[in-house]
């Protein structure tokens, strides 16, 4: 695989590094970059994301994932050809071991923007769940994936992504708007400490059911999770971070619970990762 030429700087291009563990680390072994979609699909499509590497010895990679669904065209030089898969949010740490040189071109779907492209399963299915692309998405055949990693540029890449998902043209789905505009505000707004923060105007059962049928995990799962991907990125970048003050902005009983939170969801203590982590990439 020939590595992807260089490309002026994509002024639309993210470097938010939100959920990934040791980013610097991450990224000094591999190029790793975000693009947006075409226009049409931003409703549902969060973002595109590349990633290639050449690594003269494993590295394994460690995400806190986001409540997103992803599909990715992938090939991993020395284990075969290339392939798509749909992965489902991981419940905990997902865990990613790279060897020596290999390519993976993603689309994360906003969290509730899967659905629509999968409407005859709910969205709860593919939690936890990494299945062929193929089981979605008759035409990710493994022609299409080699067709996608091998692209000479990201804008090629970018392109061929765009082909295949406007092919798709998923019906509109006023629950899917719904479930991505709740998670939305569940992101911006800290207030947002419990599930009833989240829409006054629907109950708790009936944000359950939305959130399990359109975003693949529970609402309070949601809350807590982008409140440990604050933490998490904190813990990266500073050594002096008032933790108490931390937990009560994220909405905490106490420094205690977001400490057991963290340690839980990521491995270590965040004193501890702070302490380690390279920090964040500029």
């Amino acid at each position: 695989m020939a590595p992807a030429r260089p490309e002026p700087p994509d002024p639309h291009e993210s470097r938010d590094t939100r959920g990934i563990v040791d980013p610097a680390g991450l990224l000094t072994r591999v190029r790793f970059r975000r693009h947006p979609p075409a226009e049409p699909l931003r409703h549902w499509v969060e973002t595109y994301w590349l990633i290639d590497w050449d690594l003269p010895e494993p590295y394994a990679s460690h995400i806190v994932p986001h409540p997103s669904v992803n599909l990715t065209f992938q090939w991993d030089e020395d284990e075969g050809p290339p392939y798509a898969e749909v992965t489902g949010i991981p419940l905990g740490l997902y865990t990613r071991k790279l060897t020596g040189r290999g390519r993976v071109c993603g689309v994360k779907f906003r969290p509730g923007g899967f659905r629509p492209y999968a409407p005859g399963r709910p969205a709860g299915h593919w939690t936890g769940r990494v299945e062929s692309a193929g089981t979605v998405f008759p035409a990710a055949t493994p022609e299409r994936a080699r067709s996608v990693v091998t692209a000479p540029t990201d804008t090629d890449r970018r392109t061929a992504l765009d082909t295949f998902l406007l092919s798709l043209a998923p019906a509109p789905d006023p629950q899917a708007d719904l479930a991505m505009d709740l998670v939305r505000h569940i992101r911006a707004d800290r207030s947002v400490r419990r599930v009833t923060d989240i829409a006054p105007d629907l109950s708790v059962r009936a944000l359950q059911r939305l959130f399990s049928g359109y975003v693949g995990v529970p609402p309070k799962w949601v809350i807590l999770r982008y409140r440990i991907h604050e933490a998490l990125e904190h813990a990266g970048t500073r050594q002096d971070v008032d933790w108490a003050a931390l937990a009560a902005d994220l909405g905490y009983a106490d420094q205690a619970h977001l400490i057991r939170d963290f340690t839980r969801t990521v491995g270590v203590p965040p004193t501890t990762y702070a302490t380690t982590s390279t920090g964040t990439a500029s």
